[in-house]
């Protein structure tokens, strides 16, 4: 099969989806290294990804709608490229779609695809089941002849980010990162349970930093959890952007959050990720590297919710219930946080 000389890539959204994009744009570039690769993407999810090395990005605005869509279609110029991977599902992306011009338009496998996915696709990836997110991704290089065999993420970190995260962490004190807040708001944590892992971070000597985005609802969650707080946190909600919490992530040994894109972007540097999971799947959308530290309560859920053990419902099913993460203990969390930090020389 001839290499191709170009491929673009429809992946918008989210934070954490786009960082198991960047593998195969990796594996795409070792494997054939004059190819000319275009990534359309949103606004926020560029500000993370958009300076990597060898790929043109288009950015799409999905709140401008048809014209949005337009944009995207102009700013491509007419090109037609030899292969579209369209790693998108929703209906929108596939009416993206329809923008770009090119020869093979390669899609999910008829299990996964929905909202007329398959009428702007011409290929498909393998039909597997039980896959990380991540390796999915992945799998969209296949039917150009290519395999993914090795996941590499090297996102680039600006010097001023590094500079800003050394000022904000300073010194070589272990520190905690807590990332609150999921959009999936079915997804989150009690603020009070946040609470007491951060107290009981603070009083085994760990600086604990709550971080987060500047929207209403992280704020909330934030003035919520530093309520419940005996020893307050530092208080950077808000205070960073993508690339400044990525220099974080380098410099904090631990974060705890419940499943969203600061997950993703802490596996993707090392930092060991006490995932909160039981509205989804962690061996579906856990932290790609080490799911050692996270709590798993994604069976319990399915069987309390949904009657069934988690081995008998569809892959990759959400459960967000309200409710649903109070299956997770304080008491479960901080026996992670003790066993994170003894594997990493800090218990």
């Amino acid at each position: 099969m001839p290499a191709p000389s170009s491929i673009c890539l429809l992946r918008t959204s989210a934070i954490g989806d786009v960082t198991h994009v960047v593998p195969l744009v990796r594996t795409l570039q070792a494997a054939w290294p004059q190819v000319r690769l275009s990534w359309i993407v949103g606004k926020l999810e560029r500000r993370l990804v958009g300076d990597l090395p060898g790929v043109d990005f288009v950015t799409f605005d999905k709140g401008a709608g048809l014209a949005g869509m337009r944009a995207v279609g102009e700013a491509l110029g007419g090109q037609r490229f030899d292969a579209l991977l369209q790693m998108q599902v929703a209906l929108r992306s596939n009416l993206l779609s329809l923008f770009i011009k090119a020869d093979r338009r390669v899609g999910y496998d008829r299990a996964r695809a929905k909202d007329g996915h398959g009428l702007v696709v011409n290929q498909r990836i393998p039909a597997r089941t039980g896959e990380h997110v991540l390796d999915a991704m992945g799998s969209f290089c296949e039917p150009l002849g290519l395999k993914q065999t090795q996941v590499r993420w090297d996102i680039p970190i600006p010097e001023e980010a590094h500079a800003w995260a050394a000022e904000q962490l300073p010194g070589d004190t272990p520190t905690l990162l807590v990332s609150p807040t999921s959009s999936h708001t079915l997804r989150n944590w009690r603020p009070e349970r946040y609470a007491a892992v951060i107290d009981h971070a603070a009083a085994r000597g760990w600086r604990v930093v709550l971080v987060g985005g500047p929207s209403a609802l992280e704020r909330q969650m934030a003035d919520a959890v530093l309520a419940a707080c005996q020893h307050a946190p530092l208080d950077l909600t808000g205070k960073d952007t993508l690339k400044k919490m990525m220099a974080m992530l380098v410099r904090a040994p631990m974060l705890l959050t419940p499943d969203s894109g600061p997950m993703h972007m802490g596996n993707t540097v090392g930092c060991k990720v006490l995932g909160l999971h039981a509205a989804s799947n962690p061996h579906r959308s856990g932290p790609y590297s080490d799911r050692r530290w996270c709590v798993d309560k994604y069976d319990d859920a399915s069987r309390k919710y949904l009657g069934k053990p988690a081995s008998e419902i569809p892959w990759g099913s959400k459960i967000e219930k309200p409710g649903v993460m109070d299956l997770i203990g304080v008491d479960e969390v901080i026996e992670r946080f003790e066993a994170c930090a003894t594997h990493l020389g800090l218990g």
